[in-house]
């Protein structure tokens, strides 16, 4: 059965491979977006998750139209890497705000429909960085830390209610992001893989897609890597 779906960030790289992969699977699917043409072939609204009256402008719209969200992806974010000491207010706050809040924002939303209906997938896209720590990320990998804690707790207080959530935490991925990084460098992170390159989105989407199927009904407050064995022991 057609489940109603809602990838925040899905107008681009793992958020829209995640949108595409829902729907390869027949359920409706919904993502937010800031700017930009989003692509087509899925209702998308304009959210910006820092501001908590245009997420809640976004649900009452996914609901009207697909109904009430049963499945969650907390995937919108950003990063301002910059070193400890260079890094500015403005750079940890927006992060945090961006990568951390806002997903508080959303998935404290997306709940309230869960528990009218007694069931739900609530997944955060995290990071190995979260765990791993980087240098030069400490507000990102800060963000991304806490939405284990995040998750672990929302999995013990929704648990009894039917709702599961968990944490998918990818290691380096083939985006642009990664195609502007120097060859050298590019070197570098592929030797700290075991296996030897880099995952792409669509692999990091079958396995949200997996936790958010049947057959891991009774997987919550779990961090599953697809990071190519870098963060082993995290």
């Amino acid at each position: 059965m057609a489940r109603s779906v809602l990838v925040t960030g899905g107008n681009r790289g793992i958020g829209l491979a995640v949108a595409q992969a829902f729907a390869e699977v027949g359920d409706n699917v919904a993502i937010t977006y800031r700017g930009g043409e989003p692509p087509a072939g899925f209702l998308a609204v304009k959210c910006d998750v820092t501001e908590p009256e245009t997420v809640e402008a976004a649900f009452a719209e996914v609901e009207e139209k697909q109904g009430p969200v049963e499945v969650l992806v907390a995937n919108a974010g950003i990063t301002r890497d910059t070193l400890l000491l260079r890094m500015s207010e403005e750079d940890w706050s927006q992060v945090i705000e961006t990568n951390l809040t806002g997903a508080y924002r959303v998935a404290k939303r997306a709940a309230k429909g869960m528990l009218r209906l007694r069931r739900g997938r609530i997944i955060f896209v995290s990071s190995v960085v979260g765990l791993l720590g980087s240098a030069g990320q400490v507000n990102y990998a800060a963000s991304k830390a806490g939405m284990v804690g995040m998750a672990r707790s929302i999995a013990r207080e929704l648990g009894s209610r039917g709702i599961t959530a968990n944490v998918v935490a990818p290691g380096f991925v083939e985006t642009a992001l990664t195609a502007q990084l120097s060859e050298e460098l590019q070197k570098q992170y592929l030797a700290q893989i075991p296996l030897g390159r880099y995952t792409t989105p669509e692999e990091v989407a079958r396995v949200i897609r997996w936790v958010a199927s049947d057959e891991a009904a009774y997987i919550t407050g779990a961090v599953i890597p697809v990071d190519g064995g870098l963060g082993m022991g995290h």
